[in-house]
């Protein structure tokens, strides 16, 4: 199993969701995060004074997979949550040693 770890701009959520939905996947869990990669933030003017935005909104979009379902996932989002600009975010995909459904007692790929 994997974890995939998507961080995507705030904007983009309708797309990824429909897009992991269209290629099967049945849960994710969606965080609301600030952060900054390569763009080091912005300034804007805020009532004719500048000033500075270190952490940039953005998503966390976490989603629990069979292993052979990792590269398709990653590639829906990919598709989905890409503009073109910097500041698109980034993709994490991380082994994921074991999962378990509270209600049933399910666990692993079963649990998903």
């Amino acid at each position: 199993m994997k974890l995939i770890i998507a961080i995507i701009k705030p904007f983009k959520l309708d797309a990824v969701r429909d897009a992991l939905t269209g290629i099967g996947v049945e849960g994710l869990t969606v965080t609301e995060v600030k952060g900054y990669g390569r763009q080091k933030g912005h300034t804007e003017i805020y009532r004719g004074a500048e000033y500075a935005v270190s952490f940039l909104p953005k998503l966390k979009v976490e989603v629990a997979v069979a292993a052979a379902d990792a590269e398709r996932v990653a590639e829906a989002i990919t598709n989905a949550a890409k503009t073109g600009q910097i500041g698109d975010g980034k993709i994490f995909v991380l082994d994921l040693e074991s999962a378990l459904r509270i209600r049933t007692g399910e666990t692993n790929d079963e649990a998903l």
